[in-house]
């Protein structure tokens, strides 16, 4: 069977697997985990030792503003080359490798690891491109990770891609397959990340594959499920939205030294990332409520009523958002909300409000936490709802990307781990 992924946003790749190494010590977690634990980053360096690693291929957040990260890009950048002159890995050509995670509460991730196209992503608000970013991207945090980048001959995936499929008809399709495919790698992964085991697909497998993520990414599809909201969405970030924001911004510098006629053929028009099923069992979307500290409540609360037409103290119609303070607690309603969610609602406010009068926020996980802390003097908790499944792909095309800490997509340890590897130079 011939895979035709031509007209497609995702498609197989030059994956490049070590080999010849320990995979347990090789694999690490993604670099934007644990910022504030150092020791956490310690205790991988004394597992790993002197051992082959991607932790010699990345950066960790916490060393993006060290006074050595310009010794510290070089050293990653000539690790690269020397892992490829070593022949420290070996090439899956124009594949996908299919995963099964299974994560430290023992549910299983399934993932389909393949390169997105950057000419088809934007991060931008406002955008309608077929593959988008489920939340606002923080223009600061780009140059940095461009820095570590655009130099690199490699790239190491931390990104997830969400696709829409409540039937769950591809990862369904892939796991009745593994004993016709290829296992490439299976082991456990360390600080208690689970376990991961990855299969390569076949040619008859990937043929099968286009023709789902057809089905699944046609426009037609979603408004069929969601109805007309004036455009569409096939893919959108689930995790690691900076890391292909940075890519995206790589591919951009590229193009401007490079004839149109020869973008599709830049590597770095492409990013390796792991595509999974917004509908997966694993993928379980937390609250992430907002706690206000140094403020006066009730001016707050009546800044809120003011600031939108209709506004009332009370529950009723339309957006309700729920707060407690160390007097008492109750809900404002906003009867005809500028957005869908009620994150999107409350947080530019919110913005705007601390921006103007002072104090502090937090994003928290769990409602008695931030009750807790919202019923202390001078604190006020905003406990907002988890967000639907069903709610996302309608929310980023009526709403644009939406707030930053709109919804949690697991724990620290089960974010993705560095494992595999792809040339964009």
């Amino acid at each position: 069977m011939y895979a035709d992924f031509s007209d497609l946003v995702f498609s197989p790749a030059e994956i490049l697997l070590p080999q010849n190494c320990d995979l347990s010590k090789w694999s690490v977690v993604a670099c934007d985990q644990y910022t504030s634990q150092p020791e956490y980053w310690q205790r991988v360096a004394q597992t790993v030792g002197s051992a082959p690693s991607s932790l010699r291929l990345i950066l960790p957040e916490s060393c993006l503003d060290g006074p050595n990260v310009d010794t510290d890009i070089m050293d990653v950048n000539n690790t690269m080359a020397r892992y490829l002159m070593d022949n420290r890995f070996r090439t899956l050509h124009d594949t996908m490798i299919y995963v099964e995670r299974r994560l430290s509460n023992g549910r299983v991730r399934h993932g389909l690891v393949g390169k997105v196209d950057l000419e088809q992503y934007d991060y931008e608000p406002g955008s309608n491109a077929l593959v988008r970013a489920t939340e606002g991207t923080v223009l600061s945090r780009i140059p940095p990770r461009v820095a570590v980048r655009k130099n690199a001959p490699l790239e190491l995936p931390h990104a997830m891609l969400l696709m829409d499929d409540p039937e769950d008809s591809l990862m369904t399709y892939l796991s009745g397959c593994t004993g016709e495919m290829e296992q490439v790698y299976d082991f456990e992964l360390m600080e208690q990340g689970g376990h991961i085991t990855g299969w390569a697909l076949s040619e008859d497998e990937l043929a099968t594959v286009a023709g789902l993520l057809r089905k699944i990414t046609y426009p037609g599809t979603f408004r069929r499920r969601y109805g007309d909201r004036g455009g569409s969405i096939a893919l959108a970030v689930g995790d690691g939205n900076h890391s292909l924001a940075t890519a995206k911004e790589c591919y951009e510098r590229q193009k401007r030294f490079t004839p149109p006629e020869q973008w599709a053929a830049l590597p770095a028009r492409y990013a390796l990332v792991e595509l999974t099923n917004l509908h997966d069992g694993s993928l379980v979307f937390e609250a992430v409520h907002r706690v206000l500290f140094d403020v006066d409540p009730a001016e707050l609360l009546s800044a809120l009523v003011a600031a939108f037409p209709g506004a009332y103290y009370g529950q009723g119609e339309g957006c309700s958002l729920r707060y407690i303070h160390a007097n008492g607690e109750g809900c404002v309603t906003i009867p005809h909300p500028p957005a869908s969610l009620e994150v999107a609602v409350l947080q530019p406010f919110l913005d705007d409000y601390l921006q103007r009068r002072g104090g502090r926020i937090d994003y928290i996980h769990g409602e008695d936490v931030a009750a807790g802390l919202g019923r202390q003097k001078g604190n006020l908790a905003f406990l907002l709802p988890a967000l639907k499944k069903e709610q996302l792909f309608p929310a980023i095309v009526q709403d644009g990307a939406l707030p930053r800490k709109t919804f949690s997509m697991g724990e620290a340890n089960d974010k993705r781990f560095y494992l595999e590897a792809r040339r964009i130079r």
